[in-house]
């Protein structure tokens, strides 16, 4: 469910930074040659692509809820489908005012999506598979496999034992006689 909202969110605020219009007075031609454009770019500008999509690497495996998925096709259909959201939002963009078809902006916003997901997914993916409290952990641990072996007969065997206790307690004796 926070996966859900969280996607939901960040796409909105992604829709509305690039989506809005540009009061420009003119613009560059539109840019079909991959990366040809990064040689008159900022270095800010390249990092603002970077990051324009990079949540969305741990927030569609969220979204999903898998928790046990193997990374390789994880990875596939996070990149997959952050390939075609960057597209859509490209081709959208590039009907509104200000706004050119740059295909930079979607290689970059896929790289960004795939070096989230490989750096931050396996290891949420981790913590959230082992959430047993760190004092369990601890004391499994700390108890040798012979000491647990043990302990868990002693209790079964005191707990066989007041059973047989309640029940002959709890039992009529015959009249003797």
């Amino acid at each position: 469910m926070a996966g859900l909202a969280g996607l939901t969110g960040h796409l909105a605020l992604v829709l509305w930074l690039v989506l809005r219009p540009l009061p420009v007075a003119w613009v560059y031609d539109a840019n079909l040659t991959p990366l040809a454009s990064l040689r008159s770019s900022t270095g800010w500008q390249v990092l603002g692509e970077l990051l324009l999509l990079a949540p969305l690497g741990v927030l569609l495996p969220l979204a999903g809820g898998r928790l046990r998925a193997p990374w390789l096709p994880s990875f596939l259909r996070t990149t997959g489908a952050s390939a075609l959201l960057a597209t859509a939002l490209e081709f959208l963009s590039s009907w509104t005012p200000g706004h050119v078809l740059n295909v930079d902006h979607i290689l970059l916003a896929v790289a960004g999506v795939a070096v989230a997901h490989l750096a931050l997914v396996p290891g949420l993916r981790h913590l959230l598979r082992d959430r047993r409290p760190r004092a369990a952990r601890v004391a499994m641990l700390a108890v040798p496999p012979v000491a647990a072996v043990t302990s868990v007969a002693a209790v079964t065997s005191v707990a066989v034992g007041a059973a047989a206790a309640r029940r002959a307690y709890a039992e009529p004796t015959p009249p003797v006689g």
